[in-house]
Order: C-alpha cells, then sequence, then structure tokens
C-alpha cells in the first residue's frame, strides 16, 4: 500500500453546523452509516481522461457534485442475472467477510448508475452489452426504477439481461464523517461506457452532469468555474473542496495523474477503509484524511 501522509481539506459549509455541535456535544456516539455504492464512469477523449459528474440536491454524504451513487436498498438482494465474477470473488477483492453485503455493493452501483445516467452495465452474455439505452422508453424505466415503482431486477428479467459484473473494477472505500448526520459507507467501483451508451441526466431529478476533465477540475480547484457553471444556490461562489467530499477530491487527483483509462483502471489497490476526521488547525476546522499523495510538489493544505 503507497504511504500515507496528513491531508487536510477545507470543512464544506453544509457540514459546519453539524460539525460544531458534534464538539459542543462532547464528541457523542456517530450515527449509523448507510451502505452506498458509487460507479466512476469513465472514458477517453482528445484531453486525456474524463469522468461524469453530476449535482445533488440536498446534503448528500457523497458531496453536493459526485459520482454517480447512492444507498443501497433491499431489492438489491433480489436474483438477478450474474456474469462475470461471482460474489465470493468479489467479497475477497473488496477484502469483506460478508458475501451477501459485497453483492449487494454490487447490484446497488449498477442499479444507481442506471438510475442517474441510463448507462445499464448488463447483456445476455460476457460478450455482449445492452445498447441504445437514451431512448425515451428507457428514460421511463429509469424514471420508475428510481422511484421504486419497477424492480431494477425485475426490468433486467423481462428482457433477458443479467448483470456484467466483469465490466467493474473496485476502487476504495470511503466512510462519513463521525460528526455528519447522514453516513454514508460507501464503495465505489470503475467502469468504462459500453458500446453505443451514452450518460445522460435523469428526466425528473437531473439538473446538471457532464462528462469532466479531472485534471482540469484539479488544476482550477482554487476557483469557481465548476460551482458556477452548476449554477444552484449551494454551488455559485464556492470552490472545488466546498463542493466535494474529499474521497472525490483524491480520486480526482489520481485520475488527473493518470495516463488515460486503462493505466488508472490497471493501477493494483489495496482494501483500505478512509474516513475524514475532524481537527482544527489555526482556528478552522477542516476535515484531515491520511491519504497517499499523488502530485508531486503540492501543498499539504488542500483549499
Amino acid at each position: 500500500m503507497p504511504q500515507l501522509a496528513r491531508r487536510l481539506f477545507v470543512l464544506p459549509p453544509d457540514l459546519e453546523g453539524a460539525a460544531r455541535n458534534w464538539l459542543k456535544l462532547g464528541e457523542p456516539t456517530p450515527r449509523a452509516a448507510n451502505y452506498a455504492s458509487s460507479i466512476i464512469l469513465l472514458r477517453d477523449s482528445p484531453a486525456g481522461l474524463e469522468t461524469w459528474m453530476g449535482y445533488r440536491a440536498g446534503s448528500s454524504p457523497l458531496g453536493v457534485v459526485a459520482f454517480p451513487g447512492g444507498s443501497l436498498q433491499t431489492s438489491d438482494d433480489d436474483a438477478v442475472g450474474w456474469l462475470g465474477p461471482s460474489p465470493q470473488h468479489w467479497a475477497e477483492w473488496m477484502g469483506m467477510s460478508d458475501v451477501g453485503l459485497a453483492r449487494r455493493h454490487i447490484v446497488g452501483a449498477i442499479r444507481e448508475l442506471f438510475e442517474e445516467t441510463g448507462v445499464l452495465l448488463a447483456g445476455r452474455d460476457l460478450s455482449s452489452t445492452v445498447e441504445a439505452t437514451s431512448t425515451v422508453e428507457w428514460m421511463k424505466i429509469r424514471e420508475a426504477v428510481a422511484e421504486q415503482e419497477k424492480s431494477f431486477t425485475d426490468v433486467l428479467a423481462k428482457r433477458g439481461l443479467k448483470l456484467r459484473t466483469d465490466l467493474l473494477k473496485p476502487l476504495v472505500n470511503w466512510l462519513s464523517p463521525d460528526f455528519a448526520h447522514r453516513r454514508f459507507n460507501t464503495r465505489y467501483f470503475a467502469a468504462t461506457v459500453p458500446v453505443n451508451q451514452e450518460p445522460s441526466i435523469l428526466a425528473s431529478k437531473g439538473v446538471w452532469g457532464r462528462w469532466v476533465s479531472p485534471a482540469k477540475l484539479i488544476e482550477e480547484r482554487d476557483t469557481t468555474a465548476l460551482g458556477d457553471e452548476v449554477g444552484q444556490e449551494e454551488t455559485v461562489g464556492r470552490t472545488l473542496g466546498q463542493l466535494l467530499v474529499p474521497g472525490t477530491e483524491i480520486m480526482l487527483e489520481k485520475m488527473a495523474a493518470a495516463n488515460g483509462c486503462i493505466a488508472y483502471l490497471s493501477y493494483k489497490r489495496t482494501p483500505h477503509v478512509y474516513q475524514p476526521k475532524l481537527v482544527e488547525e489555526d482556528g478552522a476546522l477542516m476535515l484531515e484524511v491520511e491519504a497517499a499523495r499523488t502530485i508531486a510538489g503540492e501543498p499539504q493544505r488542500e483549499r
């Protein structure tokens, strides 16, 4: 595992009230963390590696701007066609002893990606994937699955589709800070876009979502360019660190340093749980993370 270093990140404005209340109450028992999955969608472009990010309304534990993802559901335990590595193999790769939970993370990750972007990692066999998922019909299905009016697993079964779990790559495990009111224990995965599919925002809930250049975001991290583009009350005038959770910012750094999709996906990762901790630096509350540094010469404190 890479040598870890102390990293400091700005405390997102949405978390400041919870942080101060946590300290005022003497650091009580943390609230239980919900299990969540998130998929980093990748593609190569003439300008370099790109990833899909979207705006999340409200105070999401994944950040105001984040990769596709969300909470696991009980329906993620339902029977579903499965292609690729077995749940047992996934549990081993993710460093988990609970095979059922590992399976739920995989199903939940693919479901959330479909709901939020329309990208569907499924096919009839290991040599095929669904095509043209940007139609009006597929959008209606996405809406129904997002509202839990239709079961994701039923949608797949009725079309003779099975999950292509071989298209996923396990990344890292991030746990929300202890003081947060809403906490996630999130497993991150990565995938490239299947042939003849293109992500899009959900018609009823989507506000902003697009392919972004991690290198450009990191280069402009001290500016408010991204927040101003998203154009929402809680994004305008905010820098990158005020829009993202530390885990997302660190993953963007690693993507910015990678030479394309293959290089990023082939990097050997060791299972490890990362969690930001609340600290006070020079009178200001900040988030501290023990994580590997990615960009040589970058200052310790993230603004």
